[in-house]
C-alpha cells in the first residue's frame, strides 16, 4: 500500500439533451409529458408545445437518453433525438414530415369544408329545407364528426388511456355530444319525419326537443381545424429562420494542402490550421482568418446588415457567409460545434425551449383548466336541466361550454411569442440566452459600460501627424510607416495603416526593436527611430505642445526623429464606435442612466465620455476586473437593477454578476458565456435593439396572455348562462387561437435602429 487513502468516486457531471416530440396537439399534452419526466430519478425537464421539444438535464449515473425517451413514448408520443447535421443533409432530398403533416392537416380542411358547407346552409336557411333535408345532412355531417375530427377523438381516447384529459378532450365531447343529440333526434324523436323544419339562432333555444346539432358538429370541427391548421403554418413560420440559421453551413470545403494542390473535402474533415479556398459566390466553410485575397462578403444571414464587408489578408470571416467579390484563401481557426454559426444555433435553440417566468401562470391555469371546465359543464347541464326540465336546452349549453372552454390561446401566448421573438433576434445578431432575460430587460436601470472594445473599437487609428519646422507631413508618415511595419505592436499597426493608405512605403534596413525604448532603422538612407516622449524639454515647442494635447485628451504619443533631432509627433488613438453617441442616446430613451467604467488612464476615459455623450460624474476609470465587479455590486446594494456591456476576459465576472450581462460578439469567449445577450455585429447601437426587442417580445406576451385569460374568462359564463350557440362557442375559440399567434408573428417586423455616423477619434 502507497498510503494513499482512497478517493471517491467522482459523480459523473448532469448531461443536456433535446428530445423531439412528435404528436402534441395542446399545451396540456406537453405539460403532461413534462410531469411523467420529472418523475424520472435524475431528470428535470421542460416541454415545448411551440418547438415541439423537451430540454432535459438528466443525471448518467441514473437514466439514459433511452429511457427518456421510452417515457414520452409511454404517453402515446413519438419521440427522437434530434439529428445530426450529416443526417439533415442526407435527409436534405426526402420530404420535409413537418411539411407533410401540414399538407395533410390542409386536405382534411378542405374536406370538412367540403362537407360542412351544404350542412350549415341547410340547417341555418329555411327556404333550402326541402323534405328529408335531415337526411341529406346528416349523411353529410356523420363523415366530419368521425374523419374530420378524428385528430380530436384520437388524442382524447390517448389521453383517456393515460387517465387524462386534455382540450382535444373538450373538443370531442363537444362535437360528439352535438352529433350525438342529433342522432338521437332523427332516430328516437321527430326530427326525421318529413316536412322538418328548423332555423338558426345565436343563442340557445329551450323547448326545442327535436332540434339538430349536425351544423354545430360539422362547422365547430371546421373551424377548430381551420385553427389548427393556421397555427401550424404560423408556427412553422415562426421557426424558419432558425431552421434556414441551422442549415447555412457549407457541405464541402476547397483545401489547399501543402504542395498547392487544391482539393474537395467533406466539411467535417476540415481542421483547424487547415487552408481552404472561397471564390465569389461560394460560402466561408468555416471560421477563420483570411491569409490571401480581398473580397466583399455577405455577413446578413449572422449580421442582418445588408451591405457586405469588405475583407483582406488579417481580417476574421465566418462559417456560412458568402463571398460576393473576390477569391480568398482562408485559414480555418474554429470547426464543427465551435464555429459561431454552431453556437448561435444552440444559443437560440435553447432560448426558445425553455421557458419565461410569465409562462408560469399560464401552465399552473391549463393544468387544472380542463377538468374544472369539465365539471362546469356537467354543472351547467346539470343546473338547466333541474331548472327547465328541457335537456336539449340544457345539453347544448353544456356542449358550449366544452367547445368555449379550450384555452389553446393561453397555452400558446408565450411560446408562439418567444419563438418568433429569438428568431427574429436570431436574424438581426441579437442572441437571447433564455427567456428570463425578458424579465431582466424590463426591470434593468442602469446600463454600465466598458470602454475599449465596447463604445471604442478597441483598434488604434493614426489621429494626426504634427511636423517640426522645415518637415513635411507625407515624408515624416511615409518614414515612419516605412520603419514601423517591421512591427507587429497596436501603435505600430495604426501608423503603418495610414502610411500604406497615404502612399507606397520605402524598404528599410538594419531595423532594431528595443522594448520599452522604441524601433529604429535606416529609410531612405537616414537612420529613423520612434519611441515614447522622454521629455517635452527636448522637443520643438511645436511638437511639445502637441504632446501636451494629446496626453491631456488620453491619446498616446510617439515621436520620430531623424538627423539627430526630433522630427514629427504623431498621436494615435483608440476610436469611438460609429454608432456609440446615438447608442447612449438611445439607452437613455429607454430609461437607462449609462455609466463608463474602464481600466484605462481617466483623461481617456472622460474625453471618451465627452464625445459620446456620458456625464463627466458617471466616468470610473483605473478600473481592474475585481474593481468592476465591485462596483457592480455597489451599484445593486444601493437599489439600482444593472445591465452590463463588456467585450474582455475582464469583464466577464462584472458581466455575470449583473442583472442583465450583454456581451460584444468580436469580444473574447468568456465574455460571451457570461452574458445573457450576445451581439453578433460587435455594434453598441445594438444593444439599444436587443433591449428593444426583449421588451417588446415581452409585451406581446403580457398581451397574448391577457386576451387569451380574459377571453376565457368572459366566455365561459356567456356560455353557461345558454346565451351562446356552440357554433358561434367554435369559431370564437378558433378564432382566439388564430390571434395569438398572428399577433406573435408582428415580431418578425421588428427593426433595429440604424445609426449613420462616422467614427469618432477618441
Amino acid at each position: 500500500m502507497n498510503g494513499r487513502a482512497p478517493t471517491a468516486d467522482r459523480a459523473p457531471a448532469p448531461e443536456h439533451v433535446d428530445v423531439l416530440i412528435d404528436g402534441m396537439t395542446c399545451t396540456a399534452c406537453a405539460a403532461r409529458i413534462e410531469k411523467k419526466l420529472n418523475r424520472v430519478e435524475g431528470v428535470t425537464a421542460h416541454v415545448n408545445y411551440a418547438t415541439e421539444r423537451a430540454a432535459i438535464d438528466f443525471d448518467p449515473a441514473l437514466v439514459d437518453a433511452d429511457r427518456l425517451l421510452d417515457t414520452v413514448r409511454s404517453l402515446g408520443y413519438e419521440a427522437t433525438l434530434p439529428t445530426t447535421a450529416d443526417e439533415r443533409r442526407s435527409a436534405a432530398s426526402r420530404p420535409d414530415p413537418a411539411d407533410l403533416a401540414e399538407a395533410a392537416a390542409r386536405r382534411r380542411l378542405i374536406g370538412t369544408a367540403a362537407l360542412t358547407l351544404p350542412v350549415v346552409l341547410l340547417s341555418m336557411v329555411p327556404p333550402l329545407q326541402f323534405d328529408n333535408w335531415q337526411w341529406l345532412a346528416l349523411t353529410l355531417a356523420a363523415p366530419v364528426a368521425t374523419w374530420g375530427a378524428y385528430p380530436f377523438h384520437r388524442a382524447a381516447w390517448k389521453n383517456l388511456r393515460q387517465g387524462a384529459a386534455t382540450m382535444d378532450t373538450l373538443v370531442s365531447v363537444g362535437v360528439l355530444a352535438a352529433f350525438g343529440w342529433s342522432l338521437r333526434a332523427l332516430f328516437l324523436g321527430d326530427a326525421g319525419m318529413p316536412g322538418m323544419r328548423m332555423g338558426f339562432h345565436l343563442v340557445v333555444e329551450p323547448g326545442a326537443e327535436d332540434h339538430l346539432y349536425l351544423e354545430v358538429a360539422t362547422a365547430v370541427t371546421l373551424f377548430l381545424l381551420l385553427g389548427r391548421t393556421a397555427e401550424l403554418r404560423a408556427r412553422r413560420r415562426a421557426g424558419a429562420a432558425v431552421r434556414a440559421l441551422a442549415e447555412l453551413g457549407a457541405r464541402e470545403a476547397t483545401v489547399v494542402g501543402p504542395d498547392g494542390v487544391e482539393r474537395s473535402v467533406p466539411i467535417e474533415r476540415l481542421a483547424v490550421g487547415d487552408r481552404f479556398v472561397v471564390r465569389p459566390g461560394e460560402r466561408v466553410a468555416t471560421d477563420g482568418r483570411v491569409v490571401e485575397g480581398a473580397a466583399a462578403v455577405d455577413v446578413s444571414m449572422m449580421t442582418g446588415e445588408s451591405v457586405p464587408v469588405e475583407v483582406t489578408a488579417g481580417d476574421r470571416v465566418v462559417g456560412g457567409t458568402v463571398a460576393t467579390g473576390g477569391r480568398l484563401v482562408v485559414e480555418a481557426t474554429r470547426v464543427g460545434g465551435d464555429t459561431q454559426l454552431a453556437r448561435v444555433t444552440r444559443l437560440v435553440e435553447a432560448a426558445q425551449t425553455g421557458r419565461a417566468p410569465v409562462q408560469r401562470l399560464a401552465d399552473r391555469i391549463a393544468a387544472v383548466f380542463v377538468p374544472v371546465v369539465l365539471l362546469l359543464a356537467a354543472a351547467t347541464f346539470g343546473f338547466w336541466l333541474s331548472n327547465t326540465g328541457d335537456p336539449t336546452f340544457a345539453g347544448t349549453a353544456a356542449v358550449a361550454v366544452l367547445i368555449i372552454a379550450c384555452p389553446c390561446a393561453l397555452g400558446l401566448a408565450t411560446p408562439t411569442a418567444l419563438l418568433v421573438g429569438t428568431g427574429r433576434g436570431a436574424q438581426l445578431g441579437i442572441l437571447i440566452r433564455g427567456p428570463e432575460v425578458l424579465e431582466s430587460t424590463r426591470r434593468v436601470d442602469t446600463i454600465v459600460l466598458d470602454k475599449t472594445g465596447t463604445v471604442t473599437t478597441g483598434r488604434m487609428h493614426l489621429v494626426e501627424v504634427v511636423p517640426a519646422d522645415g518637415v513635411d507631413v507625407a515624408t515624416a508618415l511615409r518614414r515612419a510607416g516605412s520603419l514601423e511595419a517591421a512591427s507587429e505592436h497596436p501603435i505600430a499597426r495604426a501608423i503603418v495603416e495610414a502610411a500604406a493608405a497615404a502612399g507606397p512605403l520605402a524598404p528599410v534596413d538594419g531595423f532594431v526593436a528595443t522594448a520599452g525604448v522604441g524601433v529604429e532603422g535606416v529609410v531612405e538612407g537616414t537612420l529613423v527611430t520612434i519611441g515614447r516622449p522622454t521629455g517635452h524639454a527636448t522637443l520643438p515647442p511645436a511638437l511639445a505642445e502637441a504632446c501636451s494635447a494629446a496626453a491631456a485628451a488620453g491619446r498616446t504619443v510617439v515621436v520620430a526623429s531623424w538627423d539627430d533631432a526630433p522630427r514629427a509627433v504623431l498621436v494615435v488613438a483608440d476610436r469611438v464606435r460609429p454608432s456609440s453617441r446615438q447608442a447612449i442616446a438611445g439607452l437613455r430613451a429607454l430609461g437607462l442612466h449609462p455609466i463608463l467604467l474602464t481600466g484605462d488612464a481617466a483623461p481617456a476615459a472622460h474625453h471618451v465620455a465627452a464625445s459620446v455623450g456620458i456625464e463627466q460624474g458617471d466616468v470610473v476609470a483605473g478600473m481592474l476586473p475585481a474593481d468592476k465587479l465591485a462596483h457592480i455590486e455597489a451599484l445593486q446594494a444601493s437599489g439600482r437593477v444593472v445591465a452590463m456591456v463588456g467585450d474582455g476576459v475582464n469583464d466577464a465576472a462584472a458581466l455575470a454578476r449583473a442583472d442583465l450581462g450583454i456581451a460584444m460578439g468580436g469580444g473574447t469567449d468568456v465574455a460571451m458565456e457570461a452574458s445573457d445577450l450576445t451581439l453578433v455585429r460587435a455594434d453598441l447601437g445594438d444593444a439599444v435593439d436587443a433591449v428593444r426587442l426583449c421588451r417588446r417580445t415581452l409585451r406581446t406576451i403580457t398581451g397574448n396572455l391577457f386576451w387569451a385569460f380574459a377571453y376565457n374568462v368572459a366566455a365561459l359564463p356567456i356560455a353557461a348562462s345558454g346565451w351562446l350557440n356552440p357554433m358561434i362557442a367554435g369559431l370564437a375559440m378558433a378564432f382566439s387561437s388564430v390571434f395569438v399567434v398572428t399577433n406573435s408573428l408582428r415580431l418578425r417586423r421588428f427593426d433595429r435602429v440604424r445609426p449613420s455616423a462616422e467614427p469618432v477619434d477618441a
